[in-house]
């Protein structure tokens, strides 16, 4: 029962934080910011105005429980929105892009880390979260490498603040240095780190353009970026392993099972599901399954990346996360500024920057 209370209250209060992100003000929507961080905002405010909740015990086996496996339950409904079919179709050409972007900001993110002396955890979250899909990978990540709730927050908070100035900034960045309109959904798809801000982005340049498609194009070739959290979480335990057998005794007390990122085949199983209804003739139950039943699956994953935010938030320190987040944003900013580059370069090389829908 004291599980359920503390799952409520996070529940309660993604309910209210999802509102909040589908309003708008004037021709400014929310959007761009999204409800998994207004969650992670409020859940750090709550935790800072009252740091002793009435029945604060009561609560606190419930919000631990949302922060880590309802987190991962969102990365495994996650996968019901991925058709791999359309996605290597759609996505084939962006992939060299891709993969450059990808690679990119591992890379700048060890060399910031090793610079700037950083915290490897958060390194880690901030190279994965600017590179593959922010909250989403982050989410994915988190619990591979053992980052504690902090952790998730300050790298949440950096890619945050950097998909709030690429949806401001790109649509028009885009068209006043001679993007097509293809050219440009591969950038905002390869450039911009979360879904919702690619969406932002995406529907800012398709009036810019007056054309449709963007849209599509740019969430497509995301997609495409949201499979790197396959190898990548697997990487990143074969690799946590291997260092913790090098160390000696301490190796012997390690177990590959239990920090091996099972709900990965969970996502993936979920992908191939999809996948497989997709090449199905067609009927009332594939039309339902990829409509309203995909659908429903997208909203849900994102509602617990939400819950899992905001119990991140309630535990913790925000006035530690402001003292501690001068690396972190260095560290954010040039990832950012790094794909921003190579998407660009990429596409110049392979003759894409101009292309049009």
């Amino acid at each position: 029962m004291n599980k359920l209370l503390g799952i409520l209250l996070c529940g309660l209060i993604a309910g209210i934080t999802t509102v909040l992100s589908e309003l708008k003000i004037g021709s400014f929507s929310l959007e761009i910011i999204g409800a998994p961080v207004f969650s992670i905002l409020m859940g750090m405010v709550i935790a800072m105005a009252a740091p002793k909740l009435p029945g604060s015990d009561k609560l606190k086996d419930g919000i631990k429980f949302t922060s880590k496996k309802i987190l991962q339950w969102a990365v495994i409904i996650l996968g019901f929105s991925l058709n791999l079919g359309t996605i290597a179709k759609m996505g084939s050409q962006s992939l060299p892009v891709i993969i450059s972007t990808i690679s990119t900001s591992l890379i700048v993110a060890f060399l910031m880390m090793k610079v700037l002396k950083m915290d490897k955890k958060v390194s880690c979250l901030i190279g994965v979260g600017s590179s593959i899909c922010g909250g989403s990978a982050i989410a994915a990540t988190a619990p591979v490498i053992d980052a504690d709730d902090e952790e998730v927050a300050q790298s949440v908070s950096v890619i945050f603040l950097f998909n709030v100035i690429a949806a401001l900034v790109f649509p028009y960045f885009g068209q006043a240095i001679g993007f097509g309109s293809e050219g440009f959904a591969i950038f905002a798809g390869t450039a911009v780190n979360d879904t919702s801000s690619v969406t932002a982005v995406a529907s800012t340049a398709e009036g810019l353009y007056g054309v449709e498609g963007i849209l599509s194009s740019a969430v497509t070739v995301k997609l495409v970026r949201t499979l790197a959290i396959i190898p990548i979480t697997l990487a990143l335990a074969l690799f946590r392993t291997y260092k913790a057998k090098k160390s000696g005794n301490k190796g012997s007390e390690f177990s590959f099972k239990k920090i091996f990122p099972w709900f990965i085949l969970y996502f993936i199983g979920a992908s191939i599901v999809t996948t497989i209804i997709g090449i199905l003739p067609e009927s009332d139950f594939t039309v339902i399954y990829s409509g309203t039943f995909v659908k429903a699956m997208k909203w849900l994953a994102k509602f617990f990346i939400a819950m899992a935010m905001c119990a991140i938030g309630l535990n913790t320190n925000l006035i530690n996360l402001v003292k501690k987040g001068g690396k972190p944003i260095l560290m954010g900013f040039t990832c950012w500024a790094a794909i921003t580059a190579v998407s660009i370069g990429v596409q110049l090389l392979m003759g894409m920057f101009y292309t049009e829908l």
